[in-house]
């Protein structure tokens, strides 16, 4: 009897590991097939805008509506160009994105180090004002905020869309000090032994190991900067300066749209931010998943 209950018991054991292990390719199997699922929903919409603007005009406009075209047409895409001056919208983008976020990264940084290393009297409710801030909607400021610029001769240009990066974002001060505040205290304090600055602790320490952080705030200014409408729409009145969030409405008239060109202006206003992302994809997942990890 002891004998055959010895052998029963890795039975037992071999067959609980077993059901174990099918559970967890079953749980596998499941996760995978919802996120693939998930994937095609959200992709699907993308997709569809490839191949509409790929479709000749009469083609687009067909019921029920086609994935893949019967006639590729790559005209739209030069149509883009001669419909209206979209390189100039593109150029105008790139400046004021690029701008904006050069001032975003330069005064956040400083700002968001400052609250994570200085010490100073009334430094925490100075940290609690700023963070106040994010709980006011932007709709309550913007009449003042465009007097102000009206008052400065600042309208029809890109200086209101550029200038008040360079006063920082709270929401990436915020997310800057919470990272700022992981990196040990030790390499700064040997810096200062060593006759270094506060300054240059900065510029030559913590800026480079705080690089995710920084890439992911570069990434989502560049992407808020990039799909912004209503700061233009506000501020340029020029057809001139119109950035690509206002240049695709020109492909709207009064009584005709061009899907086709649209779709293809589109494509070409998305294809900078995929390319973006999956250049610094790695720093950013990086930069959120680090960050926070203080109090």
């Amino acid at each position: 009897m002891e004998i055959a209950d010895v052998k029963a018991k890795p039975a037992l054991k071999t067959k609980k590991e077993s059901s174990i292990k099918r559970g967890k390719i079953l749980e596998r199997l499941l996760v995978y097939g919802l996120l693939i699922g998930l994937s095609i929903v959200f992709i699907f919409p993308f997709l569809w805008l490839i191949g509409t603007s790929l479709k000749p005009e009469n083609e687009a406009l067909t019921f029920p509506p086609t994935l893949i075209p019967n006639v590729w047409d790559f005209a739209n895409y030069k149509d883009v160009f001669t419909i209206v001056n979209f390189g100039q919208y593109y150029m105008n983008s790139i400046i004021v994105t690029v701008g904006t976020v050069l001032g975003t990264v330069l005064s956040s940084t400083l700002v968001a180090y400052g609250f994570a290393r200085i010490k100073g009297k009334g430094r925490d409710v100075w940290f609690v004002l700023l963070l106040a801030t994010m709980m006011l909607p932007p709709q309550v400021t913007m009449i003042p905020v465009y007097m102000i610029f009206a008052k400065l001769g600042w309208t029809n240009t890109f200086l209101p869309l550029i200038v008040p990066a360079f006063f920082g974002n709270a929401y990436f001060i915020f997310l800057l000090r919470q990272f700022f505040r992981t990196i040990p205290k030790e390499l700064e304090e040997s810096a200062y032994l060593d006759g270094c600055s506060t300054l240059g602790i900065f510029w030559r320490i913590v800026l480079p190991l705080s690089a995710p952080a920084i890439i992911t705030v570069a990434l989502l200014s560049f992407m808020w900067t990039w799909n912004d409408f209503l700061g233009p729409l506000i501020y340029l009145n020029d057809d001139a300066k119109y950035t690509l969030a206002l240049g695709i409405l020109q492909f709207k008239g009064a009584l005709l749209i061009e899907w086709g060109p649209m779709m293809a202006a589109s494509v070409l206003i998305i294809l900078p931010l995929i390319i973006m992302f999956f250049v610094g994809q790695r720093y950013f997942i990086e930069g959120i998943a680090t960050t926070g990890g203080k109090g």
